[in-house]
């Protein structure tokens, strides 16, 4: 999220807020927006904090993320997905 904080600053990207430049949160609210919150969980990557939980998830979930991260893409990129 810095890098993309310190992206939009450094370009002066508009906000919907006048005088104000867009920020990161924007990006991470419409994401949850249009996702379901658990598919939403699941897919960002995070690493599973309880022990017996972690030993049971097995998998990346590549194949439930890409779908979605190429919505995301070209949701963010202005293209209908």
């Amino acid at each position: 999220m810095v890098t993309l904080t310190a992206l939009l600053r450094r370009v002066r990207a508009e906000s919907d807020t006048p005088e104000h430049v867009a920020t990161a949160h924007g990006f991470r609210s419409s994401f949850w927006d249009r996702t379901a919150r658990d598919h939403a969980k699941r897919v960002r990557a995070h690493m599973v904090a309880n022990k017996v939980e972690a030993a049971y998830h097995r998998t990346d979930l590549l194949e439930q993320r890409s779908p979605l991260m190429e919505a995301w893409a070209k949701h963010v990129c202005g293209a209908t997905a």
